[in-house]
């Protein structure tokens, strides 16, 4: 029997390949709002970012959401992202 695919996404941040389960999806909404996808469903222009605060942190610096979104993530945004990210657990970096 033929294996499963798995699919793969990158982290707009670091770039690392990962299963699209392992990475969080973020989502910018028709009205412009940034929010976190945990069904991985919501429609909207999304990213996958990892979830790692180093990341979101790198994604800021070198503005790769805002590439991703094809807009400006607001500031209040990135705040809401870190609180996000600690609900979801922060992995270990590898």
């Amino acid at each position: 029997m033929k294996p499963r695919h798995v699919p793969q996404r990158s982290c707009v941040a670091c770039r690392a390949v990962q299963d699209k389960k392992d990475l969080i999806r973020l989502v910018r909404t028709s009205e412009g709002e940034i929010i976190v996808d945990p069904s991985g469903k919501r429609s909207g222009r999304g990213a996958y970012l990892c979830p790692r605060t180093d990341c979101l942190r790198a994604a800021q610096k070198r503005k790769s959401l805002d590439r991703a979104f094809k807009a400006t993530v607001p500031a209040e945004a990135w705040a809401r992202l870190e609180a996000a990210l600690a609900e979801v657990g922060e992995q270990p970096s590898q």
